[in-house]
């Protein structure tokens, strides 16, 4: 695939200000010149995170991460580089030069982005499918009408669509539009292991409703296709009520919370999300006029979901169905929510009641009503393993109670383990002291039985303290502690600052009297011989020229952390006095080491070796300065 030009990815960066690029995955709040939220890359309380809108950079103090907007999309997205400028390149209206040239032929495409086109024509052809003036056309909208009791603006707005059950007119546009085979293979729409012949291939989706599943940030990703009486019945799944997308490089439902691109520009403190089952029951909820009703993929919720809730709300309204694999589905969620810190109350339905039901007749004043029933996490626990009619024993209620601590251990806070012991206690009708020493004693089993994992691999040096710079007043309330870095670091950051400075200390530095042992150092020597041979197009480019991540990283960090000197040149000659220093001690210790062995046996090089420990002792009392060079 031919590349991106440089030139075009830097004016990408120029363009897009990564406070946008931001927003749509973290809530920022103001804080000073720059902004913070939670991290999106750990599970936290305490806002780590820092957007620098000035700089370009964002820095994630709990996990070490930083990075352009670039990096950012590549992190929470988990896409290639190239991926990540395409997407972006999209998103923001903005036409990137490849090296070919500037035509966005297919061979030109990745294959994500393929996917994501590829979805997006399939939206339309069933769409217009759904509209059409033919009897399957008027067949759906009836449907959907009189059946569904929903409004057509309603259609309009979730682009429902509908799947006739010839669909080979999607193959034939599909090829029409030059999607590589690889893509129709991959999308999930299609049966193309034989080939891409329209007229040959199978089509997954026919005669069925087709709902449009898109990811948090509007991209169609996949389907849910719900039977009809008009699907046909050679269709291979025929008796399935629903049916969706399979897995593909853009879907994966564990990562996924259907209407969540929607929902989460409307929830707050005052309007938390509400989790409800299905595709259909959140449609329901926004037609009524609740808007932050959201529905996972199949009735399995999972730590990512939660993950990407809290990281627009934290509390959480819980209305899955009533039944038994409703029911289970809640409980299962329970101690996944505690973990995540994510405040969920439940609201227990009878298995005759659904939700798509209580509001179409209800409306949104129907939530209030259903409040009145909600539960916290434990009592709700507690009253789901608890025998319905049945007068309990102490022995069940152990029992019970046990089920409820493996619940309760999930929590992230210690607090708010004992508060929630103290429910247990009560909802079971134990004695609280004893309720919470039998839980301690749970504790400490499940401690013994399940030891913390061995600590992960350290990170490199300059992100193995979290605690940011002091010198930048938003951060102060992390640290007491000044941190302390190396004076390759000090001058690396400069360099990134101050161009005139770099390409003056570039000339002055002897590669040797830097340590590239340490990874700034050897970043060091890296962006110097940028100056020197003047390639140096600033901090933006080294997202382009450094092959590894890890480095990329350091100087996104650096960078982001690099304040701005009220007397760079002094700060320069200070950080080049400190660079010789170092180095002379190095190397002399290496000499003075040398000198004595070379003399233990008479041998005549000593004196030469003599005579750089001088040289060395010159150096070390006249360091080169900036200025000197046109002075």
């Amino acid at each position: 695939m031919p590349a991106i030009k440089p030139s075009s990815i830097r004016d990408l960066k120029d363009r897009i200000n990564i406070y946008d690029v931001v927003s749509r995955e973290v809530t920022l709040k103001k804080s000073g010149s720059e902004y913070k939220g939670l991290s999106p890359f750990n599970n936290e309380k305490t806002p780590s995170f820092y957007v620098s809108p000035d700089k370009g950079f964002y820095k994630c103090f709990s996990s070490g991460n930083a990075g352009d907007a670039i990096s950012f999309v590549m992190e929470t997205e988990r896409l290639t580089f190239t991926e990540a400028v395409e997407t972006l390149a999209k998103r923001f209206n903005f036409e990137l030069e490849y090296e070919q040239g500037n035509s966005r032929a297919r061979e030109e495409r990745s294959l994500r982005q393929e996917l994501f086109d590829l979805h997006e024509l399939a939206t339309d052809y069933y769409r217009e499918s759904f509209l059409g003036s033919d009897k399957q056309g008027q067949w759906i909208r009836n449907y959907w009408v009189k059946n569904r009791q929903f409004s057509l603006e309603t259609a309009e707005e979730f682009k429902i669509g509908f799947a006739p059950t010839n669909c080979v007119e999607l193959g034939r546009l599909a090829v029409k539009k030059g999607f590589s085979r690889e893509a129709m293979e991959a999308c999930g729409l299609f049966y193309a292991k034989r080939g891409i012949d329209p007229e040959r291939m199978g089509y997954r989706f026919r005669g069925r409703l087709m709902i449009p599943i898109r990811d948090h940030q509007g991209r169609v990703t996949a389907f849910t296709a719900r039977q009809l009486d008009i699907t046909p019945q050679d269709d291979p799944s025929r008796e399935a009520k629903y049916i969706n997308s399979p897995e593909t490089p853009i879907f994966h439902k564990s990562n996924l919370l259907f209407n969540l691109d929607r929902a989460r520009m409307e929830a707050n403190s005052e309007s938390p999300f509400v989790m409800v089952e299905g595709q259909l029951d959140a449609i329901r909820c926004w037609s009524v006029g609740l808007k932050t009703a959201v529905a996972p993929q199949g009735t399995g919720i999972t730590e990512s979901q939660l993950r990407l809730l809290k990281r627009y709300e934290s509390q959480l309204i819980v209305l899955l169905d009533g039944d038994a694999a409703g029911q289970k589905a809640a409980l299962r969620m329970l101690p996944l929510a505690l973990a995540q810190g994510v405040e969920a109350v439940f609201i227990p339905l009878t298995d005759k009641e659904d939700p798509d039901d209580i509001f179409r007749e209800g409306g949104r004043e129907a939530l209030e009503s259903l409040l009145e029933r909600k539960l916290q996490p434990i009592p709700f626990a507690c009253r789901a393993h608890t025998p319905p009619g049945e007068r309990m024993t102490p022995q069940s209620k152990a029992k019970a109670a046990r089920e409820v601590f493996a619940i309760i251990q999930k929590s992230d806070s210690e607090a708010a383990k004992v508060e929630f012991v103290k429910q247990a206690a009560e909802a079971f009708e134990l004695d609280p002291r004893a309720t919470l020493a039998d839980f301690r004693r749970f504790s400490g089993q499940q401690d013994r039985n399940n030891p913390p994992p061995p600590p992960s691999p350290s990170v490199p040096p300059a992100t193995q303290n979290n605690a940011p710079p002091t010198q930048n007043p938003p951060y102060q309330e992390q640290s007491r502690h000044k941190p302390v870095y190396s004076v390759e670091h000090d001058l690396l950051a400069l360099c990134m600052l101050e161009d005139e400075l770099g390409s003056q200390i570039a000339q002055l530095v002897d590669p040797e009297w830097i340590d590239s042992s340490l990874p700034e150092g050897d970043l060091l020597n890296f962006v110097l011989n940028e100056f020197l041979h003047d390639m140096w197009n600033g901090p933006d480019s080294l997202n382009e020229t450094l092959e590894s991540a890890e480095q990329k990283t350091l100087a996104s960090s650096i960078f982001f952390e690099a304040k701005a000197q009220e007397n760079p040149e002094r700060f320069a000659n200070e950080a080049l006095k400190r660079l010789v220093s170092k180095f002379v001690e190095r190397k002399s210790k290496e000499l003075k080491l040398e000198i004595g062995r070379k003399q233990a046996t008479n041998d005549a090089a000593a004196l030469s070796l003599l005579g750089e420990l001088s040289a060395l002792s010159q150096l070390k009392h006249k360091p080169p300065q900036v200025g000197s060079l046109f002075s």
